[in-house]
């Protein structure tokens, strides 16, 4: 099993549709997609919290147009998510048994990742 994280906290899946593309952290981004026709939800499969390409993917899929729901799937840890919300990702999903290692209070401190931003730092 495994839990979906977004900005309000953990989540079970809610998603029951059948038209995901999964995308591996190995994927080159010159290969991702052109075109998103029909495609309800991309998750990108990232292996170990220390592989950081996800992020970049994320980037590439959103500048390439795609607006669908964009989930990386993985073992990546709380300190990550604002990252992973800034770089395109609308939800993590965490195995079980890191969800208990970290639980909801510590995603939930990070659910903030917009107001914490350098760049609106530099603005003010």
């Amino acid at each position: 099993m495994s839990v979906i994280v977004r900005d309000d906290g953990f989540h079970a899946e809610d998603y029951r549709g059948d038209r995901i593309l999964e995308i591996a952290t190995s994927t080159m981004p010159e290969a991702l997609p052109e075109r998103f026709d029909g495609i309800e939800m991309i998750r990108v499969v990232v292996p170990a919290f220390s592989d950081g390409r996800g992020f970049t993917l994320a980037r590439h899929l959103r500048g390439r147009g795609y607006a669908g729901r964009l989930r990386a799937t993985g073992p990546l840890i709380a300190d990550q998510y604002a990252m992973a919300r800034r770089s395109g990702f609308d939800e993590v999903e965490i195995p079980d048994d890191l969800a208990a290692r970290q639980p909801e209070a510590q995603w939930l401190f990070r659910a903030d990742w917009l107001e914490h931003d350098y760049r609106s730092r530099l603005k003010a």
